[in-house]
């Protein structure tokens, strides 16, 4: 019996530190560095995460810059594109006769002329008009829709206007075309309604969307204070509307205009089919033709190689030129307008 003594003493003895680790709280048998090991092995799974991390916002970068990349290629292909076929017909007409040439007869076999200052002045009187018609209505129904409809009818006007805006170019000619054509020649008493004035009003209605969903986010962004402040100096809320809210939301109603220009400058299936797509100097009662429907029209038919084709091409470069140009007048008056501020 004296010789188990021992024996039980160093038993107790030895659980003792196990009790002690049970109760501190740390596994019994477990070694002093499980628990140093166990931070590194945490420490190494979040660098690998960040690791993957890094990786992927990399990947998402050079995914953003290939998208921007090939932005900026289609524009420089289609740039090169046009200045490689459209400028040898230039160069074999003569700029100033093709520029400022009043006549344009590629089929005549005696003598042809591709004269293209009507299409020129058509498409500027055609844009210009629409957008002395198309701009006001639609600043004032982005006014109405922003600042003074319940939101009921709000939702109602602004659904019908985005449908306005998903509706094909060719409805829009064939309802030009079977309504506005024969009133404008009945109300004028014309030999044809298909003139500049009925080109004029489908763009106006044609730009409409652009311009008063731009303009609406543009106004519904101006912040309340402004608004609030003008109010509580004795202001109207028309007068807050055009003395307030419409400067403070200039910008973007410039942006809403360049939009609808570049629409309208654009537009060739609803104009060929209520313009009438003659040659002539431009009337608002005669027949006329704009730079995309002369491209659109006699596009199928010109022979490919021949002088009328290459000249379409020029057409072409010329309409893109002259959109990039508006654009830079319009960008840079904005510009000078925000500097001047």
């Amino acid at each position: 019996m004296e010789r188990n003594v021992p024996f039980e003493q160093n038993a107790a003895a030895g659980t003792a530190p196990q009790e002690q680790q049970v109760q501190m709280g740390q596994p019994a048998g477990e070694a002093p560095g499980a628990e140093g090991a166990s931070e590194e092995s945490t420490a190494k799974v979040k660098a690998h995460f960040r690791g993957v991390k890094d990786a992927m916002e990399m990947v998402m970068h050079i995914i953003f810059l290939i998208c921007g990349v090939v932005a900026v290629a289609f524009v420089l292909f289609i740039s090169i594109y046009l200045i490689i076929s459209g400028i040898p017909a230039i160069q074999e007409i003569g700029i100033i006769d093709f520029l400022f040439g009043q006549t344009w007869a590629p089929t005549n076999s005696t003598d042809p002329q591709y004269g293209i200052l009507p299409f020129i002045l058509t498409s500027i009187y055609g844009t210009a008009g629409a957008v002395i018609i198309g701009v006001p209505v639609g600043l004032m129904t982005a006014v109405f829709l922003a600042k003074i409809a319940p939101p009921k009818v709000a939702a109602v006007i602004q659904t019908a206007v985005e449908l306005l805006a998903g509706i094909p170019s060719v409805v829009y000619g064939l309802v030009g075309m079977t309504v506005l054509v024969p009133l404008i020649q009945n109300v004028f008493s014309l030999p044809s309604g298909a003139t500049l004035l009925a080109a004029i009003i489908v763009l106006a209605i044609m730009i409409l969307p652009s311009i008063v969903n731009v303009s609406t986010t543009a106004l519904k962004a101006v912040p309340k204070e402004y608004e609030e402040a003008s109010l509580a100096l004795g202001a109207t809320k028309i007068e807050t509307i055009f003395r307030v809210s419409i400067p403070a939301a200039k910008s973007g109603i410039a942006t809403s205009i360049v939009l609808g220009v570049g629409r309208a400058i654009g537009e060739a299936m609803a104009i060929i089919m209520v313009s009438g797509n003659v040659a002539n100097m431009p009337g608002l009662f005669s027949s006329v033709r704009f730079l995309t429907t002369a491209i659109a029209s006699e596009m199928s038919y010109a022979s490919v190689g021949s002088l009328q084709r290459n000249a379409l091409f020029s057409i072409g470069l010329v309409l893109f030129l002259f959109i990039m140009l508006i654009n830079i007048i319009l960008n840079v008056v904005i510009k000078r307008k925000k500097e001047g501020e």
